[in-house]
């Protein structure tokens, strides 16, 4: 089945978000030495799309991925998990975001370790409410509203107002338009977008630089002793609690628990039955 007008001119305002972003993050690796994949072949994986697979095996198709380490023939440790979206309509934000949220979270615990950067670019209509459940699970957000981006594309002459009565054939105008555009000119629109959010667009990429370059601040170990001890009733553990030594003791070691706790605020904690999944545990962290 042929794609709709509708559905092309859609696609081309998210190619274009993909366009403004991209520049950004290249100069990024390049300036903190890192490996920026993104939607082009590359020997490291199969295909063009950027593809990572969680712990349970899923495969996850993301926008950029900022890796240290990694080359073109070599996968590296991702640093950073960003994705790009746009929406026209409030009813399509919530799904979208909890979309967002499906790919990259189960990512960010695959590689907890590193604790990546976990960022979305935004465009179009979302409500509140979606941002500040991306917010509030540890993503930073991008937001160029609706109206910046029509206002971008006023720019080099094209309208790309409409909503749901727009025709099929004013959307295929608005199509044949884009695709008669040199590439300088469509570069424009990209340009405008970002330069008329500058404080947003710096504010997202001050946010990936804490991340990429934060240090490791402290490290706190603690190992536990003992075997855990279980009652029927809170009284019997309150008789226990109370009637407990505190003192030293030769009991082995239960687990050990660390936390990583780096410059900018960010941590990682982790739980190790032996000494050897500690110490590898921590060797991750050795040089950072």
């Amino acid at each position: 089945m042929a794609e709709s007008p509708a559905h092309k001119f859609g696609q081309v305002i998210g190619d274009m978000l993909e366009a403004a972003v991209e520049p950004l993050l290249g100069d990024f690796a390049r300036r903190r030495g890192l490996y920026l994949d993104k939607k082009d072949p590359r020997r490291a994986r199969k295909g063009l799309k950027v593809a990572w697979t969680d712990l349970f095996g899923n495969s996850h198709d993301l926008d950029f991925v900022l890796e240290r380490g990694g080359s073109a023939t070599k996968l590296g440790t991702p640093v950073a998990f960003i994705e790009t979206a746009w929406r026209r309509y409030t009813k399509h934000s919530r799904n979208k975001a909890q979309e967002v949220q499906g790919a990259i979270l189960p990512l960010a615990t695959t590689h907890q370790t590193a604790a990546p950067f976990i960022g979305v670019v935004l465009a179009g209509v979302f409500t509140e409410g979606s941002l500040t459940q991306l917010r509030s699970l540890g993503f930073t957000v991008l937001y160029f509203p609706y109206e910046s981006v029509v206002a971008s594309f006023r720019r080099i002459g094209i309208d790309a107002r409409f909503d749901e009565r727009t025709a099929d054939a004013a959307f295929a105008r608005k199509v044949q338009a884009w695709e008669a555009l040199p590439p300088k000119d469509r570069a424009r629109v990209a340009k405008s977008l970002l330069k008329a959010n500058t404080d947003q667009v710096q504010n997202f990429m001050r946010c990936l630089e804490r991340c990429v370059t934060r240090t490791v601040a402290s490290v706190r170990v603690l190992p536990l002793h003992g075997s855990p001890h279980e009652w029927k009733t809170v009284a019997e553990a309150l008789a226990f609690i109370q009637a407990y030594h505190d003192g030293e003791t030769s009991a082995p070691v239960a687990r050990y628990e660390v936390q990583v706790r780096y410059s900018n605020g960010d941590r990682v904690e982790g739980q190790f039955t032996d000494k050897q999944g500690a110490l590898q545990f921590l060797r991750n962290y050795q040089g950072t």
